[in-house]
């Protein structure tokens, strides 16, 4: 199983980016997929997931703002986000959870300007 990560860059205060994790295998319309990130000097949280069944669960700190979304066909899953803010400045790494397995693709930078 691979995951391959797009659509990271730099964007002011306000506004909106969407990535897209694209992942090798036949697992992934079974799998729990979403995203994590990283900011600097800091650990790895969760973002937002996504289930076999289309459930999602965020932090709060994006709910309203982000939204993870999948299409099975296309074994990608994405993250749209509005209304960015300077504290979303991160590393963000799409997951696939196999059951308790964890795969993880390169990260994303994604960098908000004030």
């Amino acid at each position: 199983v691979q995951l391959q990560a797009f659509g990271g860059g730099l964007v002011q205060a306000g506004g909106s980016l969407r990535l897209s994790c694209v992942v090798s295998g036949s697992i992934f319309s079974i799998s729990a997929v979403g995203w994590y990130r990283q900011a600097p000097g800091k650990q790895r949280e969760l973002v937002a997931v996504t289930n076999r069944y289309g459930s999602t669960n965020y932090a709060d700190s994006v709910k309203g703002r982000f939204t993870v979304s999948r299409d099975n066909a296309k074994n990608t899953v994405y993250l749209q986000m509005n209304s960015l803010k300077p504290e979303d400045t991160a590393a963000y790494y799409c997951n696939l959870n196999d059951v308790g397995r964890l795969y993880w693709g390169q990260g994303t930078q994604v960098t908000v300007s004030s």
